[in-house]
């Protein structure tokens, strides 16, 4: 599905990208955000086939675009039309399980590069966006998989290795940036109700609803900045 054009640069309504947005979280937190809040959304996903369907009230824009590699960030940069970005979630994210002695370099390389270092690229690419905002905010999603002390569960070492690594660069990327109005926090999510969660645990049912956290977390990018920053936060009711 290609963007349409541009969203207007001038409007005053804030722009927010949001990666990961074809389906759960993703998809909740920019229909939020749109609905509940009047922001405007750049929707990005490698597929977003589901907005097809979506009412989306005009502040939608889907973007098709894989951000783990150089070409898809520079087409989310082109997309925002050199307007003020008041808002990045880094919500992207693959989720691999394997036992024990299974694990491959590949299956790793594969974690890290969508759970850490995506989220880093795409951070830097959007940086004058950012900076163009007089108050901008990147959340990172994470897990409580990757929170430090947290339960943690056999099969899932590197994905939660990866959120970890990804908690830990939000504290480094808020030191690297505390001179400027840009503002970064991360979320570890605990268990939501969506596809991934239920490939990693068959049968499980999560107490909390994608549309649920996705207005939590629509509401913390477009305010939890003006009180914290590099902070690591958990929000859940259980883990699982």
């Amino acid at each position: 599905m290609k963007p349409s054009s541009p969203l207007v640069p001038n409007d005053r309504a804030p722009f927010v990208v949001v990666t990961g947005a074809g389906r759960g979280v993703g998809f909740e937190t920019s229909l939020a955000l749109a609905v509940e809040h009047g922001a405007h959304v750049l929707a990005v996903s490698r597929d977003v086939s589901a907005w097809s369907s979506a009412t989306n009230h005009g502040l939608i824009q889907p973007l098709s675009a894989d951000i783990s590699t150089e070409e898809g960030r520079l087409q989310v940069l082109q997309a925002t039309g050199g307007r003020p970005l008041a808002g990045l979630v880094n919500n992207a994210g693959v989720l691999l399980k394997r036992p024990l002695g299974a694990w491959q370099a590949s299956d790793f390389d594969q974690l890290f590069a969508v759970n850490a270092r995506s989220p880093l690229m795409l951070t830097q690419t959007l940086l004058p966006a950012l900076g163009r905002s007089a108050s901008a905010h990147v959340v990172n999603i994470s897990s409580m998989g990757g929170f430090q002390g947290s339960a943690k569960f056999p099969g899932l070492l590197g994905y939660s290795a990866s959120k970890a690594a990804l908690a830990c660069m939000t504290e480094c990327l808020a030191e690297e940036l505390k001179d400027t109005a840009i503002r970064c926090n991360c979320l570890c999510l605990g268990a939501v109700d969506t596809a991934m969660l239920r490939e990693a645990f068959p049968g499980y049912q999560a107490q909390v609803t994608a549309k649920a956290m996705g207005a939590f977390v629509a509401g913390f990018v477009l305010n939890g900045h003006k009180l914290l920053n590099g902070k690591v936060l958990p929000v859940s009711l259980s883990t699982p």
